[in-house]
C-alpha cells in the first residue's frame, strides 16, 4: 500500500512539472503570449553581400526592430556572406548549430540554397526566403518586393525616354542584368524583357553581371562602347550598382552626356546620379518594409500560426510588395517628402547646385 501511494505521488509531481514547463514555454516575450509564442527563440537573418549598402543600413535594422517589437526575448542572429556561397553555407550551418528556429535567407546562390533548406527542415527549423527566391525548394515562406514588376517598370520607363527622340535604325540599348546565380535577378531580367522585347528598340547586347559587382558591369559596358560607340542609346541596368558601373564606363570613354541608364534600389549613390542627370531612373523599395515583414512572418511561424499571403510563387506561400519608380521628376515627392532620405543625405556639396535646380533644397 505504501509503495502504491509513493507511485501516485510521483505521478502527481510529474504532472505538475509538465504543466509548469508548458506554462513557461508559453509565457512570453513582446506581444507574444500563449502556447508556442517563440519566447526566447533564435531567428537568423542571413544576407548575401556587401555590394549594396541596403542590407546593413535598411534590411537588418528593419528586421531587428520589428522582431524586438513582436518578441522581445527573441535573439536575432545576423550574418552577411559577402557574395560567397560557401561562406553563407557556413553561416547557415552555424545558425542551425546555435539552435535557430527560423532562418531568414537571402541566398547568394539560389540553386545551392536548396541543400540549406533541406538541412533546416530535417532539424525542424523553418526557412523564409527573403528578397531572392529559392525556386527548387519549398520554403516555408517567401517575402520580397515584386522583382518581375521592378524589371518591367525600369525597362518600360527607359524605353519611353529613349523613344522620346528619334531612334536611328542601327542603334539600340544594352541590358545589364544581375547575377546569374540570383533567382531574383532572373525575375528582374524577365520583367526587363517584358518591357523591351516588343518596344521596337533593338537590344545590341546583354550581360549577366557576376556577383552584381559594379566593376564587372563597368568592364563589360566598356567593351560594348568600343564595339558600338554612339549606337548605344540607352542601358537597362538591373540595380544602382550596375548602373553606377555603366555610367563610369561611359565617363571613362569620354561620352558626355551618357545615354539614359536605369537602376534599382534607390541607393544614395543612385539617387545622386539621378540628381546629377547621369542616371535616368531607379526603384524605391524601402527595405525596412520587407525586413519588418520577414520578422512578422518569423514571429507567426514561431507561434505555429499561418502568415498572411498575397500569392504563391515557386510552390511556396508568398508576400510581394509593390515597387515605386523614381525619376528626377518625382524624386522629391517619393524620397524626400516620404522621409526615406533627407536633403542632407543627398544634396552634398558636389550635388548642391543640381539639387537646387530640381527644387530639392
Amino acid at each position: 500500500m505504501t509503495r502504491n501511494l509513493v507511485r501516485k505521488a510521483v505521478a502527481v509531481v510529474g504532472v505538475v512539472v509538465l504543466a509548469s514547463t508548458a506554462a513557461a514555454c508559453g509565457s512570453g516575450g513582446g506581444n507574444g503570449g500563449g502556447s508556442g509564442s517563440g519566447s526566447g527563440a533564435k531567428v537568423a537573418f542571413l544576407m548575401p553581400d556587401e555590394g549594396s549598402t541596403r542590407y546593413e543600413l535598411h534590411d537588418r535594422p528593419g528586421f531587428e526592430k520589428r522582431l524586438k517589437e513582436l518578441c522581445s526575448s527573441c535573439t536575432p542572429l545576423y550574418n552577411n556572406a559577402d557574395a560567397d556561397a560557401s561562406k553563407q553555407q557556413s553561416q547557415f550551418n552555424s545558425a542551425l548549430a546555435q539552435g535557430a528556429k527560423v532562418i531568414v535567407l537571402d541566398p547568394v546562390d539560389s540553386a545551392a540554397a536548396v541543400t540549406m533548406v533541406n538541412a533546416a527542415h530535417a532539424q525542424g527549423a523553418k526557412v523564409i526566403a527573403y528578397d531572392r527566391p529559392i525556386p527548387k525548394a519549398k520554403v516555408d515562406f517567401y517575402v520580397s518586393f515584386d522583382n518581375e514588376q521592378i524589371g518591367k517598370d525600369i525597362a518600360t520607363s527607359l524605353i519611353k525616354k529613349v523613344k522620346s527622340s528619334p531612334v536611328p535604325a542601327d542603334s539600340g540599348i544594352l541590358i545589364v542584368n544581375g547575377s546569374p546565380t540570383d533567382a531574383a535577378a532572373g525575375l528582374i531580367k524577365k520583367g526587363i524583357h517584358e518591357g523591351v522585347d516588343n518596344s521596337g528598340v533593338k537590344v545590341l547586347a546583354e550581360y549577366d553581371t557576376i556577383d552584381w559587382k559594379p566593376e564587372n558591369a563597368q568592364q563589360w559596358v566598356s567593351g560594348q562602347i568600343s564595339r558600338f560607340g554612339k549606337r548605344i542609346v540607352g542601358v537597362v541596368a538591373a540595380n544602382d550598382g550596375t548602373a553606377g558601373g555603366t555610367i563610369a564606363a561611359f565617363k571613362a570613354a569620354g561620352v558626355n552626356p551618357n545615354p539614359p541608364v536605369s537602376g534599382n534600389d534607390a541607393t544614395v549613390a543612385g539617387l545622386q546620379l539621378i540628381i546629377a542627370g547621369d542616371q535616368y531612373n531607379t526603384i524605391s523599395k524601402p527595405s525596412e518594409i520587407v525586413g519588418g515583414a520577414a520578422a512578422e512572418v518569423a514571429a507567426k511561424l514561431l507561434k505555429g500560426e499561418k502568415p498572411d499571403t498575397s500569392t504563391e510563387l515557386f510552390g511556396s506561400p508568398t508576400k510581394l510588395y509593390q515597387p515605386t519608380l523614381v525619376t528626377a521628376q518625382n524624386l522629391k515627392a517619393e524620397i524626400i517628402d516620404k522621409k526615406i532620405n533627407t536633403v542632407s543625405d543627398l544634396c552634398t556639396t558636389e550635388y548642391a547646385a543640381a539639387c537646387k535646380k530640381l527644387g530639392i533644397s
